[in-house]
């Protein structure tokens, strides 16, 4: 029997799914499902003709740029001490009520994402700065690594973000656009967490007693390690915003202005300096390899007519476009439990982009509610990607324990999407204003 194009792009995205389960490479994964589903669909010669012009096609643009500079930027952070610093410089002032250390961190983790991108290694990242400290001041281990697994979820929502970078790249949107989407829903999730941490110490103190008074001059005195993040945070949105730059352009100047801080503040010397390239060029290749990989499997499964045939069925049910939006977004909560954020965009993106467009959502606004959703999914038992990273630095920890400490995060977050879904203003307002 004669598969139909439908039928193809189904098994397409089975097959993705499938290889990912295994182990497979996300990259390859989509190599292999992009190429066979052409060759199914259109033949050897296509197939293999879809191979060569994407991978060529798309390392010609601009955009593959953008990750190396960013991902430098990152382990520049991280190396240069600079999360260290936020987190020094914010207990000082929320460390004296109950759970101000959380406080302090889902604050950190929010300004360390704006030079960092990932939620792994911002959650990583505060993790072995934080926890001693906690550990220390006899907060609860579940409670404290869960709120760094939640508030770590914050480097990908603050810009520059890497998800932005990539949801941009496979729909064709605006990075500068979704980078200052971002903006403010970043600062809504942290805002709603520390309300949160504040309930559950006042209900329960043993969870995060309170710690030592420190004066207002101490509290001064470190005020200034927070520097380095806000003028290059600045710097980058703030040259993105008004036009200064663009996002490629102002990628190279957060990297040179990381550069000469944390040479000037000698928190990298020249070995330092080389092991942060040796550390970038790895994981830049690995993520500009996936982006080429996702555009072969995205044409082939364009080609196949499964986008279109959803968007058409969609459309012809009649129902609520919020409805259908929450269906959405529970498949991307889904697959966030079983797979990181690229591996979801690069499936999920293709088939209900268009479905989202026909149903009048902004580009923006399903942007922030993506990267909202995956979020979710990486705090969700049994497979939340962020609780086993943690997990794996503290085995001493159970993961049942970590699980334990994440859930009342989980209910936030579901909480702050539930609100982005009707307040779109919230991703949309800024980008509004330019």
């Amino acid at each position: 029997m004669e598969l139909t194009g439908i039928q193809i792009g189904i098994l397409m995205i089975v097959l993705a799914v499938g290889l990912m389960l295994i182990g497979l490479p996300v990259a390859v994964t989509m190599i292999i499902a992009g190429f066979l589903g052409m060759l199914l669909i259109r033949g050897s010669a296509p197939a293999l003709g879809l191979l060569g012009w994407q991978s060529w096609g798309q390392s010609l643009k601009q955009i593959l740029v953008i990750i190396p500079l960013y991902t430098w930027m990152g382990v520049m952070a991280a190396r240069g001490g600079i999360g260290a610093d936020a987190f020094t410089s914010l207990y000082k002032w929320v460390g004296h009520v109950r759970g101000g250390l959380a406080m302090a961190v889902s604050t950190a983790c929010a300004a360390f994402g704006a030079v960092c991108g990932n939620h792994i290694a911002t959650s990583i990242a505060m993790s072995r700065i934080a926890l001693p400290e906690m550990r220390k001041r006899n907060y609860q281990d579940g409670f404290s690594l869960g709120a760094i697994a939640a508030s770590g979820n914050l480097g990908i929502m603050i810009p520059p973000s890497g998800s932005f970078i990539l949801f941009g790249f496979l729909t064709d949107t605006s990075i500068r656009g979704l980078f200052i989407a971002g903006i403010l829903p970043g600062i809504f999730i942290m805002g709603l967490f520390i309300i949160q941490i504040a309930v559950q110490a006042r209900l329960n103190p043993s969870l995060a007693p309170a710690g030592p008074s420190v004066g207002w001059i101490d509290r001064l005195k470190h005020t200034y390690l927070l520097w380095p993040i806000v003028l290059i945070f600045v710097i980058v949105m703030g040259g993105i915003y008004f036009g200064v730059f663009t996002p490629t352009e102002a990628a190279c100047v957060g990297c040179l202005a990381i550069l000469v801080i944390s040479v000037a503040r000698r928190k990298l010397k020249v070995k330092g300096i080389v092991q942060t390239l040796r550390e970038t060029l790895p994981v830049s290749a690995m993520i500009m390899l996936m982006l080429i990989a996702a555009r072969i499997f995205a044409s082939s499964l364009s080609i196949s007519g499964l986008p279109v045939a959803l968007t058409n069925y969609i459309m012809d049910l009649g129902v609520s476009p919020y409805a259908v939006m929450a269906l959405i977004l529970l498949v991307f909560i889904l697959m966030g439990i079983i797979m990181d954020i690229f591996a979801v965009m690069v499936i999920l993106l293709p088939v209900f982009f268009p479905v989202v467009l026909a149903l009048g959502f902004s580009p923006l606004h399903f942007g922030v509610l993506c990267v909202a959703a995956i979020m979710t999914g990486s705090l969700s038992p049994p497979f939340a990607i962020l609780a086993y990273a943690m997990h794996n630095l503290h085995k001493d920890v159970p993961l049942t324990t970590i699980f334990r400490g994440s859930i009342p995060f989980l209910i936030t977050l579901a909480i702050s999407m539930f609100i982005l879904v009707f307040i779109p203003q919230l991703a949309t307002f800024l980008p509004s204003l330019r």
